[in-house]
């Protein structure tokens, strides 16, 4: 059973929502405005957030970006949901750490599957033991789910730290946005494949030295990406 937060300011819809979570096993709780959201999930960090951008009084998009600044909710995976499905609109999401993006109006269905895909993700390898990676100066600790660039963490979103793991585990392995989507996304819905480079993106703003020309999360032009380790892993303590 998983902890689910959702907030949004109509209530039909939370009612909807709550409605169809709890008969789907999980935990929920709610929240009306921003505020109310962005206190409760760092009082007590859920397993999910589901977060609609129309929010009064704290607009979603500013309730993320303050979840991700925080240790208690860098790591906490985020749907949004919105009446607004452009482009913009949906990569801002994406750019401030959001997981996924389900538009207004949606069938419960569709949501109860986003739902399972995202927690599915966050959990996969959790009961795992394993050593932490190390490539050069760049560190990624596998059971506590943390990142450290010369010995300081730096926080990644739930679904850019599984792009990260997804690519550092096959080292030198070229990966077209599709087979991206497919290893770290899982492949269970559609993801836009532009996401994919949003996610490059802010995955080399937070771990390279110089994200333009990058050491690790190299651009092959033409086909998509890969990880390049620059350094043999060691998976022991200096």
């Amino acid at each position: 059973m998983a902890r689910i937060l959702v907030a949004d300011d109509e209530e039909d819809i939370l009612e909807l929502v709550r409605y169809n979570l709890v008969v789907n096993g999980h935990d929920v709780t709610t929240a009306l405005t921003g505020s109310q959201a962005l206190e409760a999930a760092l009082a007590r960090p859920p397993d999910l957030l589901i977060l609609d951008v129309m929010l009064p009084d704290l607009l979603g998009f500013e309730v993320l970006r303050r979840l991700r600044k925080s240790p208690a909710g860098a790591h906490v995976p985020v749907i949004m949901l919105t009446a607004k499905s452009s482009e913009s609109d949906v990569l801002v999401g994406f750019e401030l750490g959001a997981d996924d993006y389900v538009a207004k109006p949606f069938s419960t269905r569709e949501l109860v599957a986003r739902v399972r895909a995202v927690l599915g993700r966050s959990s996969h390898g959790a009961s795992q033991s394993l050593e932490p990676l190390r490539f050069g100066g760049l560190k990624i600790n596998l059971e506590s789910c943390q990142v450290f660039v010369d010995n300081q963490e730096t926080q990644l979103a739930p679904q850019e730290y599984k792009l990260l793991v997804f690519m550092a585990t096959r080292p030198m392995k070229v990966f077209s946005r599709e087979s991206l989507i497919e290893g770290a996304w899982g492949g269970q819905l559609y993801i836009d494949p532009r996401t994919v480079d949003v996610h490059i993106r802010r995955l080399r703003a937070r771990i390279e030295k110089d994200p333009s020309s990058p050491d690790f999360l190299e651009t092959v032009r033409g086909t998509g990406y890969r990880f390049n380790p620059a350094n043999k892993p060691n998976s022991g303590e200096p």
